[in-house]
């Protein structure tokens, strides 16, 4: 069972508001994020940025909602963009074709892997 998704909004910085959600964005919680974007967006900041680090998965509802908030940020004048988003997800966003609308997110590094005492190992 995954865990729910969690969004924290950080205080505007110079015109930059940060969204951070944490666990997948799907089907059941992309609201969530869109939700938060939209109320961002009512307070008139220059840039949202969505950090995506702690996304292990998007399906193709998050990524629509992705999509959906850039356009809805542009309507207004506001630069949507992405930040450090999990190879994952980052794959697909590229399949998509949206890795440059969405600011040209670098992927993070995945984390080092503990030794399983295998072949694979050596």
């Amino acid at each position: 069972m995954p865990v729910p998704t969690v969004v924290t909004v950080a205080a505007p910085v110079d015109g930059v508001v940060q969204i951070a959600p944490c666990g997948e964005i799907d089907l059941d919680n992309a609201y969530r994020v869109r939700d938060a974007v939209d109320s961002v967006l009512m307070q008139g900041p220059a840039v949202i940025r969505v950090d995506l680090r702690a996304v292990p998965f998007i399906d193709s509802v998050g990524i629509g909602m992705l999509v959906a908030c850039y356009y809805a940020a542009a309507a207004g004048g506001v630069v949507f963009a992405v930040d450090n988003p999990t190879r994952t997800v980052y794959r697909q966003l590229w399949v998509a074709g949206l890795v440059g609308l969405l600011g040209s997110p670098e992927p993070i590094p995945d984390p080092p892997r503990e030794p399983q005492g295998g072949w694979s190992d050596w």
